[in-house]
């Protein structure tokens, strides 16, 4: 349940990609811009949750679970402090993209915005619960979580991008960002920093 949310939060943020798929749609002056954006956005996402994954999954071979939670929250709460001092953006020079720049503009968002970081105490956590379930099935247990970790969050995340990039597109129209914007680096970076604090306690 907390991958599905996370995902859905991911999503909703403007700057994670359903606001660039609205841009393409309203260039293009067609629908079907907006739904050939999603599926690249959203492998791009999901190769930067894998990055991270495959990393931590690495790292733990050799590194103690603790040690891991530490460095994640330390990361974690990095993150979210840059984003209050700095509010980092990555602009992409010139809308013309094709499948691999989307996916690839999608990797670094999500890499820049600590997308990964944050499903990564929910992964560790599952981990956890397989290790403990059957010590011998560990390594086994650890692909099987990582994988379902990836397809619950990715599927969350496209479902909501393409609820919000329809209706912004259809009903609404980007000028409804300049009637009801929400500083969304300020709330990133809260969730950021709160997702830190609660892996310290896990």
């Amino acid at each position: 349940m907390a991958l599905v949310t996370l995902g859905a939060f991911h999503g909703i943020n403007p700057a994670m990609g359903w606001l660039f798929a609205v841009a393409l749609g309203l260039q293009e002056h067609r629908r079907a811009a907006v739904l050939r954006a999603l599926l690249p956005l959203a492998l791009g996402h999901a190769l930067a949750i894998v990055a991270v994954i495959a990393i931590a999954i690495l790292a733990g071979l050799t590194v103690p679970p603790h040690y891991i939670r530490w460095a994640v929250a330390a990361i974690l709460i990095g993150v979210g402090l840059r984003f209050l001092i700095r509010h980092p953006h990555l602009r992409w020079a010139g809308m013309r993209v094709g499948m691999a720049d989307l996916t690839l503009w999608s990797f670094l968002v999500a890499s820049v915005h600590g997308a990964g970081l944050m499903v990564l105490p929910i992964f560790l956590g599952m981990s956890a619960v397989h290790a403990s379930a059957d010590t011998s099935h560990m390594m086994s247990g650890t692909p099987t979580a990582a994988v379902a970790a990836v397809f619950l969050h990715a599927s969350s995340y496209l479902l909501v991008t393409a609820a919000v990039a329809l209706l912004v597109f259809e009903k609404l129209g980007v000028g409804v960002l300049r009637k009801a914007w929400l500083n969304v680096d300020l709330v990133w970076a809260a969730a950021l920093m709160g997702t830190g604090a609660a892996t310290l306690v896990m």
